[in-house]
C-alpha cells in the first residue's frame, strides 16, 4: 500500500468560460509560473497499460523547461469506473535521455507524447493549472495540496467543482480519462458534465 504522501487528489476539466477564474487567480492567487511540459508515456513489456478499460496506470517522463522527472500513477476507480484519486510515485531525474535509453533497452514501449503550456497558481490548498494542450485545447486542472486522505477524495473533488462554479466557469465537463488517453483514443468520450 502506498503512503499518504503518495496520494494525489485532483480534477481535470474543460470549462465554458475561463475569464472569471483567471481574474480571480490574478487577484487572489499566487502565480507560481508558466512552463512548457513535454510528457512521454510508456508501458512496460510485461503488461500493456492501455489494455485495461479504463486505464488505471501511467508511467511518464516529463521535461518541464529542462527539469526532468519520472512518475508512476495508479488510479483508483469508483463503481462507475471514474477516478477519485491516485497513488503517485514521482522523483526528479538528472538525464531524461539516458532514462529513455534504459526504457528502450528494457523493451518499454512508447505510447504517446503530451505537449502543453501550463500556467499555475496557488490558492489556499489548491494548485490550479491552466493547460493549453497541443491537439486537445484548453483545460483546468486543480490539485489538492492540503492534508490528504484517500477516503475524502470524492468530497474534495466536489469542493473543487464548487470552487469553479463560484468563479463563473459556466458549463464544466470533468475529464476522467486524462490527456494521454484523449490523444491515444480521440473518439472515446469520457467527459461528464458536473
Amino acid at each position: 500500500m502506498f503512503g499518504m504522501t503518495d496520494v494525489e487528489i485532483e480534477i481535470k476539466v474543460r470549462v465554458q468560460k475561463i475569464g472569471g477564474l483567471v481574474k480571480f487567480l490574478k487577484k487572489s492567487g499566487r502565480f507560481l509560473g508558466q512552463s512548457h511540459q513535454i510528457d512521454d508515456y510508456f508501458t512496460p513489456p510485461h503488461r500493456n497499460f492501455t489494455a485495461a478499460d479504463p486505464i488505471t496506470e501511467w508511467l511518464r517522463l516529463r521535461d518541464s523547461d529542462g527539469k526532468f522527472s519520472v512518475t508512476y500513477k495508479f488510479w483508483h476507480m469508483d463503481k462507475n469506473a471514474k477516478s477519485t484519486y491516485c497513488d503517485e510515485y514521482q522523483t526528479d531525474i538528472a538525464d531524461i535521455t539516458k532514462l529513455k535509453k534504459i526504457f528502450q533497452a528494457l523493451d518499454f514501449s512508447s505510447l504517446v507524447t503530451v505537449d502543453k503550456i501550463r500556467r499555475t497558481w496557488q490558492y489556499r490548498d489548491y494548485e490550479i493549472s491552466l493547460d493549453a494542450v497541443t491537439g486537445l485545447g484548453d483545460y483546468v486542472e486543480i490539485e489538492y495540496r492540503g492534508p490528504k486522505k484517500a477516503t475524502a477524495a470524492k468530497a474534495i473533488g466536489a469542493q473543487m467543482i464548487g470552487f469553479l462554479k463560484k468563479h463563473g466557469c459556466g458549463k464544466i465537463e470533468r475529464d476522467f480519462a486524462g490527456y494521454p488517453h484523449r490523444l491515444l483514443f480521440p473518439h472515446e468520450s469520457r467527459f461528464e458534465e458536473v
